[in-house]
């Protein structure tokens, strides 16, 4: 990678601790038309868009016509999860670390607009944030990369000068078709080797252990021209 000038950050399950709220909203929607999927099921999609997880869990063989009352229960019971909505420990401090080290921070989500401008006032960091995506910036949601491009677009930022943090197999696999090196952080329910065996470079607790460990960490090292290539 060239000089270092920006990072992508995922926001459910890296900066907001929302993923179980939103697995057990996704239970809701398909409970509601008598599909009974597991719960670890769903969690283990969690971090690909509403429409691919309703495919991957349901199959080709699926009535088709549900999708989008499926879709429309899960935003609509994820919604009444709002208040109870945190962010993470350090998730705050660590967009604050990296603007002030001259980054340009971008918040490559795709969560639907509503639910955004819900975590971002969660997270309570917008004078550290350049810019944002949400759903409506990608044709296809992950593991394909087009949230990402989008993001990278909305920071006026290439490739080959980010890094990407995020919490799920899915954001590894969405960088790595870029050519982005990932920062897991296992606060999303993925674990640690499950985030490095899809291909994080590295990875953290939690984003209060990646703001401890900034100095050593990829992000660290490459700001002070440590990491090259």
């Amino acid at each position: 990678m060239g000089a270092l000038r920006g990072v992508l950050f995922d926001v459910d399950g890296t900066l907001v601790d929302s993923t179980y709220f939103h697995t057990l909203a996704w239970w809701h929607g398909f409970r509601r038309f008598g599909h009974d999927v597991r719960m670890n099921e769903i969690h283990r999609r969690v971090g690909m868009g509403g429409q691919k997880i309703v495919e991957h869990l349901l199959g080709p063989e699926r009535d088709a016509s549900q999708d989008q009352e499926i879709l429309d229960t899960h935003a609509a019971v994820f919604s009444t999860f709002w208040t109870h909505l945190r962010r993470f420990d350090g998730a705050r401090d660590l967009l604050g670390r990296c603007k002030g080290a001259g980054l340009t921070v971008v918040l490559a989500s795709s969560a639907r607009q509503q639910d955004l401008d819900v975590l971002r006032a969660v997270i309570g960091a917008d004078k550290f944030v350049d810019a944002a995506t949400s759903s409506a910036d990608a044709k296809e949601s992950k593991p394909a990369p087009d949230i990402l491009v989008a993001a990278l677009k909305a920071g006026g930022l290439e490739a080959s000068e980010v890094l990407f943090v995020g919490d799920a197999v899915w954001d590894v696999q969405a960088a790595s078709a870029l050519g982005i090196r990932t920062i897991g952080l296992a606060c999303g329910g993925y674990s640690a080797a499950e985030l490095e065996d899809a291909g994080a470079a590295e990875v953290f607790d939690s984003p209060r252990a990646l703001v401890e460990g900034f100095e050593s960490s990829l992000m660290g090292r490459a700001l002070s021209g440590a990491e090259s290539g």
